[in-house]
């Protein structure tokens, strides 16, 4: 989406690992859940943006700011695990505040395959440097904090939503550099307030989609299809983290009742909205709140200097799911 690092810059390595076939099978995992397979009119013409795509911006970023090539290669793998839909299979374990279960899998995937061995053991780079990235702050810390993998999907996203143009989302990025947060921790920061600050009104725009009432309730009908091709035997959960989305259709395909769900889901175009559950599919559906609170250099947090920011972030932590969705 911009340009986070040439990839000639980068260490020989991260090119090596990302044609596995592991990291490959991510270009076809897609970034929005599966809503971009809805006709809901805002996701609908979505370009596509894959987890492989972000996978790999994380690890540019990170080696943008640290040059540390063990910390870029956990930001390539961070994602590896993640199943068709992504975040739809934390639906079907029903974690749909933490959504936390796309990455139980992450080392298994790795030692489950010989051609990223081979090369980390290539280079003597040890499986427990690389196989979680919330060991290395930068890539990964606690909301509402800024690292890799928060600065990568929010930066594309502000473009693939048309918040923003590239070429101010490339300005927000250039004023990023590494500093101390008020916790005395390394933390990616910026140095203009004013850009701060429109990056935290554009996250807040993100999170508004993240969790918007077309993006609840298509993961959760999405999910019970999934749940649905579990229970008939045409799919094994365990093998979810080894398929790409096309796969994963196709194999819905093969039971008329699945793939009649799954078209059905794709039509969906609009919801309603109600105080009380209407049929089978009329849902009440929690999510995940994901924003961002930068930090400025020498300043402090954003919502300490910023009124109206700070009550934009507050409305959006509070507000409530308590009312059922149907599609139209």
């Amino acid at each position: 989406m911009i340009e986070y690092l040439p990839s000639n810059d980068l260490p020989p390595i991260i090119e090596e690992l990302s044609k596995t076939f592991p990291l490959e099978r991510l270009k076809e995992v897609g970034m929005h859940c599966g809503l971009e397979y809805t006709s809901f009119p805002f996701f609908v013409d979505l370009k596509k943006y894959s987890r492989y795509d972000h996978s790999l911006g994380v690890a540019k970023i990170i080696y943008h700011f640290t040059k540390d090539t063990k910390q870029a290669i956990s930001g390539l793998f961070h994602d590896i695990s993640t199943p068709p839909f992504a975040h739809v299979v934390d639906f079907v374990y029903g974690d749909y505040d933490k959504q936390e279960a796309t990455e139980r899998k992450t080392k298994d995937v790795i030692i489950s395959s010989k051609e990223i061995m081979d090369i980390l053991n290539k280079n003597d780079i040890s499986i427990d440097e690389v196989d979680d990235y919330h060991k290395y702050p930068l890539a990964d810390n606690d909301s509402p904090e800024l690292s890799a993998d928060r600065l990568e999907y929010s930066l594309s996203n502000f473009i693939n939503f048309s918040f923003l143009s590239k070429e101010e989302t490339q300005e927000i990025y250039d004023d990023i550099s590494i500093g101390i947060n008020e916790k005395g921790e390394e933390e990616l920061m910026f140095s203009s307030f004013s850009l701060a600050l429109k990056f935290g009104k554009n996250v807040l725009n993100n999170s508004k989609v993240y969790v918007s009432d077309p993006d609840r309730y298509s993961m959760e009908r999405l999910a019970r299809i999934i749940k649905q091709a579990l229970d008939k035997g045409i799919v094994d959960i365990n093998k979810l983290y080894s398929l790409d989305e096309p796969s994963l259709i196709d194999i819905f395909k093969k039971d008329e009742e699945v793939y009649a769900s799954f078209l059905s889901f794709r039509k969906m175009h609009a919801l309603s909205k109600s105080n009380y559950k209407d049929g089978p599919y009329s849902f009440k559906i929690s999510a995940k709140k994901r924003y961002i609170d930068p930090y400025i250099k020498g300043q402090g947090r954003l919502s300490k200097l910023d009124k109206d920011f700070a009550l934009s972030l507050a409305e959006f932590v509070s507000q409530s799911f308590d009312y059922y969705l149907k599609a139209e």
